[in-house]
């Protein structure tokens, strides 16, 4: 089961955060937002599938995060959570650690943004289309 989600890249992507990565809905980045990777997010967790949350609030699900820009490929994988809601209509936050809110969408995941290799984050920097493809098993 998977849900895609199309962004792109700016200027401001630093990718500096030593605990979570997000993807955001809003058009504009400021340079504190060290953990956002792609910005115009074509979708957010409110939108997705029923069946894909539901599958999600497993905790014994897995769950990973494909990117894709340019030449450029990183995985992220980590696990669902019961208390996941995926009612966020703004951006969607992949985390370290075991905190939830509206707008996680995987906790205990293997890689934060300061985690990314840095060509890819040379790429999204330069305004990469940036592809997400959230899969859960």
């Amino acid at each position: 089961m998977e849900e895609v989600v199309r962004a792109r890249g700016h200027e401001n992507v630093s990718a500096r955060h030593a605990s979570t990565l997000e993807l955001t809905s809003d058009e504009y980045l400021t340079p504190t937002g060290d953990c956002i990777l792609g910005i115009e997010a074509d979708r957010t967790p409110a939108e997705f599938g029923t069946g894909f949350v539901e599958t999600c609030r497993d905790g014994n699900a897995t769950i990973s995060l494909t990117l894709d820009a340019g030449d450029h490929t990183e995985i992220v994988t980590g696990r669902g959570h019961p208390e996941l809601t995926f009612e966020n209509e703004r951006s969607l936050v992949c985390r370290t650690s075991e905190y939830v809110d509206d707008r996680t969408v995987m906790v205990d995941a293997d890689k934060a943004a300061a985690d990314l290799d840095r060509a890819f984050v040379d790429a999204l920097a330069e305004g990469a289309e940036l592809t997400g493809t959230l899969r859960v098993d």
